[in-house]
């Protein structure tokens, strides 16, 4: 046996974590109805056999089958579900029977049926074929529809032995390549990953925050104040002399001056030092949110886009420091609108890039403090405050002047009644007007940010419009998996005709992200691989890490094996759980990946873990895989002699099948 050291490839630093999990609500793609015909049976079928999930499509086009479906289109693909992947010596006994079964149903067979010449080419090649016949069948299979053809090249290819099958995994592996990065796979990939993105939701406006107190107060004390002020106006007037009448309406008019200018000036202050505060670094350190939840993971996003989108010609720690106030006041902002709405933090990740990116806009632009501007106080302010309470006390003066010296004792009183009302009077009454106009303000704001969130979310929208489908995952997946048997053979040195079977075990790879539909299987963004070469001589295994979005691959570890050499096989772990896939060698250390994290995304009342998991199994070929390995251990080399020896029985049956529907 020749090896490099068999090493464990999660071992260490390797542990498979996954950032995030995504479940695309509102897609019935794979989801029947309670009772469904065996057409809609059919149909869940062929897309579960699309995205390689062959078990599950098997078991459906069986149901369509029993249920009265049995045109030749449903034919065809119960073949294709029921072959993919595999040699015929790799069906197991009642597969076999299955098959033989299938073939021994099939109706003679109508040229004019369009999907006839898919049954006959799929026939064909359950049958021995010469090296002379091998160019006519592959002509044949040349000569189908696009999606027969397809289907035939996508899951038959290891389907016969000898020059043939050379030949068709040539044109397989060819296919595989065209199509790897077709239909701009590296441009949409990413987007299968993103949830569905929550609608954008603003913070209500506060009402004002003006009691019935503070109306009774303002009531009763401008009765008072305009009381005593009139009564103060009527004694001057009934002095009949100029000075105090002039005085009395000077004073009257710096009055009305004075609180204009002075609800302006107190308005503007109040909110400058709003606006303000919300820049300001906070000055008490909040309480941790818990660790996973909504608030924590809303913070995390907060920071990365932060440190992510610092200004043009700006340090990043200044900006992290001068922003501190605002970061803090979006992120409770945000959490505060959302953290009752029982959605994920990832659907408002589209919010938060949004919010920071429009607060390093305003930087950039040098209106981040563009309320110091606005609420500056303007001249006509400072003249009405200044000038209304110069006016107010000069009249004043002439006015009880006059007053003093006719009705001396009622003019103290009204003074000192006006003075004495015109306090609670003013506080009351410019924190009423000051309240409107916050409000006012306020909706102004919330309504232009309403606007721009709304274009942001209908742009992110547009831009995930043409997410790739799970069908399409499934399909580039394979293209990747081909492609990278392909290349393991040629550094073998092995002809495909001299490998009795391949397997892969897939797991999530480092970071990666995933994604599903529902009652679909997890997709992952990075994949570990481990691919099986088993061949007369062995195992030859390559561990290859795989990024699905960028369709790159690199080769961690190549290791070649004995059949005997493999003691045990084995998964550890229950279904929905965390499980991990454990080779066990007798010269070297175990090799063992993590297949399987615990599914925190599922809604159990929506759809079942423990069957997500298996629907994610199946399409990873793990119990194929499994199935092959745990032959190996139990019987060494001696179970691809005992495989085939039984599978050979079976096959003698199947061509007598194949020969009466031919015939």
């Amino acid at each position: 046996m020749t090896t490099e050291a068999a090493t464990n490839v999660a071992d260490g630093d390797a542990y498979v974590g996954v950032q995030a999990g995504t479940v695309h609500g509102g897609i019935n793609y794979y989801t029947l109805p309670l009772n469904p015909t065996p057409e809609q049976q059919f149909e869940a079928g062929v897309k579960y056999l699309d995205a390689r999930v062959r078990d599950e499509a098997v078991r459906l086009l069986e149901r369509a089958a029993a249920g009265g479906l049995q045109t030749t289109e449903v034919q065809f693909y119960r073949l294709i579900a029921l072959l993919s992947g595999r040699t015929l010596r790799q069906l197991g006994d009642a597969e076999l029977d299955r098959l033989t079964a299938i073939c021994g149903s099939l109706l003679p067979l109508d040229a004019n049926e369009p999907w006839a010449a898919g049954v006959q080419a799929v026939l064909r090649l359950l049958t021995p074929v010469s090296p002379a016949e091998a160019e006519f069948v592959i002509k044949e299979i040349d000569a189908l529809g696009d999606r027969q053809r397809e289907s035939v090249y996508g899951h038959l290819e290891a389907l016969l032995d000898g020059t043939i099958q050379d030949e068709m995994w040539q044109r397989s592996v060819a296919l595989a390549i065209s199509r790897r990065t077709s239909d701009d796979r590296v441009d949409r990939v990413w987007k299968f990953f993103q949830p569905v993105p929550a609608q954008p939701r603003t913070r209500e406006v506060a009402p004002t925050a003006v009691t019935a107190r503070n109306w009774l107060q303002f009531g009763i004390a401008a009765a008072f104040a305009g009381l005593s002020v009139a009564s103060l106006v009527a004694l001057a007037m009934a002095t009949g002399r100029l000075g105090p009448i002039a005085g009395a309406l000077v004073g009257v008019g710096g009055l009305a001056a004075y609180v204009v200018g002075g609800a302006d000036r107190h308005y503007r202050s109040a909110r400058m030092h709003a606006k303000e505060a919300q820049l300001r670094p906070p000055t008490q350190r909040r309480p941790e949110a818990p660790t996973g939840g909504f608030a924590s993971r809303v913070d995390r996003m907060f920071n990365h886009y932060f440190a992510l989108y610092v200004p043009r010609g700006t340090d990043r720690g200044y900006w992290l420091d001068q922003t501190a106030g605002i970061r803090r006041q979006l992120r409770d902002e945000l959490v505060e609108i959302y953290r009752e709405q029982r959605i994920g933090a990832d659907r408002v990740a589209w919010l938060v890039r949004h919010l920071v990116g429009d607060v390093r806009s305003r930087w950039e632009r040098d209106t981040l403090t563009a309320h110091r501007q606005e609420l500056r106080l303007p001249v006509r302010t400072h003249i009405l405050h200044l000038g209304g309470l110069v006016l107010l006390t000069g009249g004043g003066v002439l006015a009880m002047a006059g007053s003093i010296t006719l009705e001396p004792l009622h003019a103290v009183v009204w003074l000192l009644l006006a003075v004495a009302s015109a306090v609670p009077a003013k506080r009351a009454g410019f924190r009423i007007i000051a309240e409107r106009r916050r409000v006012a303000d306020d909706d102004a704001e919330r309504l232009l940010r309403d606007q721009a969130q709304w274009a942001a979310y209908r742009k992110w929208q547009a831009k995930l419009a043409d997410s790739p489908s799970d069908a399409e995952m499934a399909a580039w997946l394979e293209h990747d998996r081909k492609v990278l048997v392909d290349q393991a053979m040629r550094q073998f040195q092995l002809h495909p005709s001299q490998v009795i079977a391949h397997a892969f075990i897939e797991a999530p790879g480092r970071a990666c992200k995933r994604a599903r539909y529902p009652r679909g299987p997890w997709r992952y963004s990075r994949y570990q691989l481990l691919l099986f070469l088993l061949t007369q001589d062995g195992v030859r295994q390559v561990d290859i890490e795989l990024d699905f979005e960028l369709a790159t691959s690199r080769i961690t570890q190549r290791l070649n094996y004995r059949f005997d050499a493999v003691a045990a096989v084995r998964i550890e772990g229950a279904a929905g759980q965390q499980q991990t896939f454990k080779l066990t060698l007798f010269n070297g250390d175990p090799v063992s990946v993590q297949v399987s994290v615990p599914d925190g995304e599922t809604d159990p009342h929506e759809d079942d873990p423990t069957k997500i998991t298996e629907l994610s199994q199946d399409a990873s070929g793990l119990s194929h895989t499994l199935h092959v390995l745990e032959g190996i251990a139990a019987e060494g080399k001696q179970w691809v002699r005992h495989r085939r020896r039984r599978a050979d029985e079976k096959i003698a049956s199947l061509a007598s099948a194949i020969r009466h529907v031919r015939d």
